[in-house]
């Protein structure tokens, strides 16, 4: 008589989200969000290519994990036709990709903000996103297997006075239920995650700066409190996985609860919190 012991689900999970022999491409991956990321799949025994403007910054990162550092304007189409043919050339099929890259806008009024400014951040977190996207499916959909996970934002859902950076991330998530659509039938997943407010070394220096209030941002989230950027990289390597493998096309948002609890300012706020 045979029996079969079922593996813990604990030990189900690690096995679905194993990358091992998998070469992951983040870009943006230097610093904040996409470093994390880095990490996160990396452990999880993926190759990790790292794509970067500061292309110092990505070498630190790399090196901890014996991964690799390419200094690269994700904007720029004939840059990253070349970096992406590199890749697939000379180290490998690249079988995840997660576009981290982007610019962050501070708050500013509509005539505030010069046009060049707004053209910047649209052709990086927008173009940028999608020309990333365009460059590496090539050869995912010539072999029939990848997952894609843009990073978008809770500002790309909600009203914020961000006239650049939040139609820019609505447009990341809009595009990815394009491309999941476009692709599926390929074997191509496309899906997104939007972080909420993160605790990054960009918004520590903008609260200390004083642009940013830490108790406005925690006070309307339900967990009340800032999301950690490895907790954002959990959901990226989930969606860039096989334990997703019947999901394409969606945004999850990580956001510790916050659009959850916004709109209870209007009756006084959440519960408060307690020790």
């Amino acid at each position: 008589m045979r029996i079969a012991f079922k593996l813990p689900i604990a030990q189900k999970l690690q096995k679905q989200t194993s990358l091992r022999d998998t070469l992951a491409v983040v870009t943006g991956g230097g610093s904040g969000i996409g470093a994390a990321c880095c990490r996160e799949l990396a452990k999880h025994g993926a190759r990790v290519a790292l794509l970067d403007r500061n292309y110092e910054s990505a070498l630190k990162v790399a090196l901890e994990f014996q991964g690799l550092a390419f200094e690269c304007d994700i904007a720029d189409e004939e840059k990253m036709e070349s970096v992406s043919n590199l890749i697939e050339a000379d180290i490998g099929p690249v079988s995840v990709l997660v576009n981290c890259a982007g610019i962050v806008q501070g708050r500013a009024g509509v005539y505030d903000m010069p046009m060049r400014k707004w053209d910047e951040i649209i052709r990086v977190d927008q173009r940028g996103t999608y020309v990333s996207c365009i460059k590496f499916a090539r050869a995912m959909l010539m072999r029939g297997h990848g997952s894609i996970v843009n990073i978008a934002s809770v500002a790309g859902i909600r009203s914020m006075p961000l006239h650049a950076y939040a139609p820019a991330k609505a447009a990341v998530i809009a595009m990815t239920e394009t491309l999941a659509a476009e692709w599926g039938h390929l074997g191509i997943r496309v899906n997104a995650v939007s972080p909420g407010f993160t605790r990054t070394e960009g918004m520590l220096a903008a609260i200390e700066g004083g642009f940013m209030e830490a108790s406005a941002m925690t006070s309307s989230a339900a967990l009340q409190r800032l999301v950690e950027p490895a907790e954002i990289a959990k959901a990226v390597l989930f969606l860039a996985s096989s334990a997703s493998s019947a999901i394409t096309g969606i945004n999850l948002p990580v956001d510790c609860g916050w659009m959850a609890g916004a709109g209870w300012s209007a009756y006084g706020g959440l519960p408060p919190l307690k020790r």
